[in-house]
């Protein structure tokens, strides 16, 4: 009975410390470090340019991973990769929880109704929900995509189904060669129509 409840005890905390952001975390340092992903990203993660994601509200983990890859050679930018070359480990969790902890605006793209509906009926179709999560909030190392630019979701979907990006273990990349351009394109206006 012990042993039960030690495991349990054990799996319960190891997945409550899998949500608290990292204990090298310096959000001063993060904030520090940001200002030179400001002028593509936005000084709050807030991006100015519809190419180039949202990051104001991700999971600090998926967007240390993202750095951690273009830094790899796993996803590779000709802007994100170079910049992540001269990023420490505790750089990288410090820009992350910085960015983790800044509020997301909502998309001011103009959605199409009749394309959020499709949308919506692919994604429910397609099961987004169970990796992505309800209301498409993310979780851990897979990306809030709710009200993200809705020109970087098309071209991220289009990467994956390409296969020019590959660093999701191959969950989006198999999704993607299920859709068609305008499945891509639905999803997109129902995505960052998501408030």
């Amino acid at each position: 009975m012990l042993q039960k409840f030690s495991a349990s005890l054990a799996i319960a905390l190891a997945a409550a410390l899998s949500q608290v952001p990292a204990m090298a975390q310096d959000i001063e340092a993060g904030r520090l470090k940001a200002q030179a992903c400001a002028a593509c990203h936005g000084v709050d993660g807030n991006s100015p340019t519809a190419v180039v994601p949202n990051l104001a509200g991700q999971s600090w983990r998926y967007l240390y991973v993202q750095l951690k890859d273009y830094k790899e050679g796993r996803r590779e930018n000709p802007l994100m990769s170079p910049m992540a070359q001269a990023l420490s480990r505790d750089d990288m969790i410090n820009i992350a929880n910085y960015f983790a902890g800044q509020k997301a605006n909502p998309s001011t793209f103009k959605a199409d109704d009749a394309k959020i509906k499709l949308g919506k009926a692919k994604a429910d179709e397609t099961l987004c929900a169970m990796c992505h999560m309800a209301a498409f909030a993310g979780q851990n190392e897979i990306p809030k995509v709710a009200g993200q630019q809705y020109d970087y979701i098309v071209q991220q979907m289009l990467d994956f189904k390409a296969r020019k990006r590959t660093n999701d273990a191959g969950n989006m990349t198999s999704v993607s060669q299920t859709l068609s351009e305008t499945d891509i394109e639905n999803l997109a206006h129902y995505i960052t129509s998501i408030r």
